[in-house]
């Protein structure tokens, strides 16, 4: 009879979790009420992330599938996309740098119960962005052909990609907006709607990247210019619905009609703190520029090998970076509320678990690089490439993770400064050398370049947590 009783008392907390698990799981993915600020800290961690990393994870789906279906046209079109992409982070940094600092101001609105405050800084972003997206894309529009020669392309992969290029870059402003609202969401603690919203906008990409590419049904056949047309159909149709959702308003931000208007103040301070951003992501970026700048001296196979190579990346990156947007909500939060503590331990939790997850994907890569690579392509040249880089860049999987909340941890408390200088050292000073000696000056050609990403990352990653240890981002005012 005791030991009867003994089992019921340890069944009895097992059967008790699991409801309560997927219970928590619904939660996240309806939208969770809970104030982040206080309360179980795990809790907190997984009502965000959980919304968080599933809109990530279909952002790089999103990724993998354009390149399996590009890679069908052969190693000019992947290369087409490859450096058309390269160009593409420049608008990128400038669209995270807006955002990082959209998700700091907004949540520590919302940690401080200020909803308005949060509406007038989102409205602020937003024009911010749409000016931004006027200057980069009506150029890119017109410049694409030259840009693309610019970076080294072959006249073959111009005449195939000058379609993709312009469509792409001069579509730049949907990007922009996509990226700056869902901040406002994430800042919010809103994290369910913008997984929706961005799972939207990804599943018609989907859905029309291999009807415009091969011509399916009614539908032209485009060739990789239908890659371009199919990314800027579906994140068009999710901006719209973005604005739609912000006026009709949530439970935690609403833009009201009498907000939407310029605010000086609360701009400047917006500015002030996205230039720094901005410029931290211009580094990062324009470094990986130079990076696929010294592949291209080796050839498109080289190329294409990294293309591949690196989509796969981000598809394991990316949840991964969704796990690190949790961690700027809950630090911009809590410093918003008072708990500076809490933000601390917050991103110490989130870093470890994203350590555990990215660092198991690695392993799989390492184990099943060639046939992870063969899913994309079976092209003798490209297939050896691909694969030495997915290894070399798998070593590095559980530094990447630690140092991506590390840096996400500063932007999210508004201290954009540390991780610029972080990436400027790392990237700059660290990278691009050590990618050129290794590979040219030292003969390891495109392999040199990939050893040079699992260094510059594992330095960033070591050198964000010694200064996130010294606790200055406390401090810091938005």
């Amino acid at each position: 009879m005791a030991d009867m009783d003994t089992t019921a008392t340890v069944l009895q907390p097992q059967t008790q979790t699991q409801p309560r698990f997927w219970a928590s799981v619904r939660e996240a993915l309806r939208g969770s009420h809970q104030d982040f600020t206080a309360g179980n800290l795990n809790r907190a961690i997984f009502l965000l992330a959980i919304p968080m990393v599933l809109e990530m994870v279909l952002e790089s789906l999103f990724a993998v599938v354009d390149v399996f279906w590009v890679a069908r046209l052969g190693s000019d079109a992947v290369a087409t996309v490859g450096l058309t992409e390269s160009m593409t982070l420049m608008i990128f940094s400038i669209a995270m740098g807006l955002s990082l600092s959209t998700t700091a101001m907004v949540a520590r609105r919302i940690g401080e119960k200020d909803p308005e405050g949060a509406a007038v800084a989102g409205v602020q972003a937003i024009l911010l962005g749409i000016a931004a997206s006027l200057v980069i894309g009506l150029p890119c529009l017109f410049l694409a052909p030259r840009l693309l020669a610019l970076m080294g392309a072959s006249p073959a992969i111009i005449a195939t990609g000058s379609g993709y290029a312009r469509i792409y870059l001069g579509g730049s402003g949907v990007i922009m907006l996509l990226f700056l609202n869902n901040a406002i969401f994430r800042g919010a603690g809103d994290a369910a709607i913008a997984m929706r919203l961005l799972w939207v906008s990804n599943i018609i990409n989907l859905i029309l990247d291999p009807c415009l590419i091969f011509g399916v049904g009614p539908f032209p056949r485009l060739g990789v210019t239908g890659a371009a047309l199919a990314t800027f159909t579906g994140r068009s149709i999710g901006v719209l619905y973005q604005f739609y959702r912000l006026l009709k308003g949530t439970e935690r931000i609403r833009v009201l009609t009498r907000q939407i208007r310029l605010n000086l103040d609360v701009m400047r301070r917006l500015v002030r703190v996205s230039l720094t951003g901005i410029l931290q992501f211009l580094i990062a970026h324009a470094g990986w520029i130079g990076l696929v700048r010294i592949i291209s001296l080796f050839g498109s196979a080289a190329l294409a090998g990294y293309t591949v190579a690196i989509r796969i990346v981000i598809f394991a990156i990316l949840p991964s970076w969704g796990l690190s947007n949790a961690a700027a909500t809950l630090v911009g939060q809590n410093l918003g509320a008072g708990h500076p503590e809490r933000a601390e331990k917050s991103v110490w939790r989130t870093g470890l678990y994203n350590m555990i997850f990215l660092g198991s994907i690695g392993v799989a890569f390492v184990l099943w690089t060639v046939p992870v690579i063969h899913v994309f392509t079976h092209d003798p040249a490209v297939v050896p490439l691909a694969a030495n880089c997915l290894r070399i860049l798998s070593y590095g999987n559980m530094a990447y993770a630690f140092g991506m909340v590390m840096l996400q941890a500063f932007n999210g408390a508004g201290d954009t400064r540390t991780p610029t200088i972080v990436f400027f050292f790392g990237y700059w000073l660290l990278e691009i050398p050590v990618a050129y000696l290794l590979a040219v000056p030292a003969g390891l050609q495109s392999k040199g370049a990939f050893l040079s990403i699992l260094i510059a990352e594992s330095a960033i990653a070591a050198a964000s947590a010694i200064l996130f240890r010294r606790g200055t981002w406390k401090a810091q005012r938005i």
